[in-house]
């Protein structure tokens, strides 16, 4: 069953999320899934914008149990291996030659922040709620860090990397990490206010200021900048913290930390 549509309509390639009774969380198949989304649609000559949009009451709630389940008992190059294939996810996103529009109608945790930062543009509805939980299972964001840190800033992230709150759209919109909010019967009008300023201009002078972008803004996404984040994130998934976090959130106790 595949967790996701791809539905072309003009100049305008939309890919949904379909899996609403697991609030659109990732797993590597799930991962895969996107990633060749993201590569269809960027090859498509007709394809002039690219929305990734949702389904049910949540945008993307990070990984899903029955991956985490599996990841948690990974080995330090298993983990390597893994985060490697979302690495890749995020970067076919951010690298789209299309210009790419997030659609947040709901809810956006962890893993699925990078999602929405890897977008060029972020419409959010205004009951949506932000959160980098990672610090809660003893984790970290690596692998999204340089998505997310470009999106939000490094103020930003100081803050919501280490703390773990929850935060509405007022504040996602205040610290640039979505550029819209909307209510929820406006969000499609603004989405294809969007898609409109986007067809309206050159297409090949569109995917030359995206590629400026990514070129002159701050450090390069690069082949070792994403190994950093791969082995970051395997490190800390292989240590005893980050196992102890998991796997209380698995088995739905307290962390020992919060014991001690």
């Amino acid at each position: 069953m595949s967790a996701l549509s791809i539905r072309y309509d003009g100049y305008r390639a939309t890919i949904t999320l379909t899996q609403p009774e697991v609030r659109n969380a990732f797993s590597d198949e799930v991962i895969a899934e996107i990633t060749a989304a993201f590569t269809e649609v960027g090859a498509r000559a007709d394809v002039r914008a690219v929305v990734l949009a949702a389904e049910g009451p949540a945008f993307c709630a990070g990984a899903n149990l029955n991956w985490m389940r599996r990841m948690a008992d990974y080995t330090r190059d298993e983990n390597i291996a893994d985060a490697g294939k979302l690495a890749e996810m995020l970067r076919v996103i951010y690298e789209c030659p299309k210009p790419t529009i997030a659609r947040v109608q709901g809810d956006v945790y962890a893993g699925g922040m990078g999602l929405v930062a890897a977008c060029d543009m972020a419409v959010a509805v205004d009951t949506a709620g932000f959160c980098l939980s990672e610090v809660k299972l003893g984790l970290i964001p690596a692998t999204i860090s340089p998505y997310v840190i470009r999106a939000m800033g490094a103020r930003a992230a100081h803050r919501y990397f280490l703390t773990a709150e929850r935060f509405g759209a007022a504040e996602a919109l205040r610290i640039g990490f979505v550029h819209e909010v909307v209510a929820l019967d406006q969000l499609d009008a603004k989405v294809d206010e969007l898609l409109k300023a986007l067809t309206s201009a050159s297409p090949h002078a569109v995917r030359a200021c995206k590629q400026l972008v990514m070129e002159v803004a701050e450090r390069e996404i690069n082949a070792s900048l994403i190994a950093a984040t791969v082995e970051g994130i395997a490190d800390i998934r292989a240590s005893d913290e980050g196992k102890e976090g998991v796997q209380s959130f698995l088995h739905k106790r307290k962390p020992s930390w919060l014991l001690a």
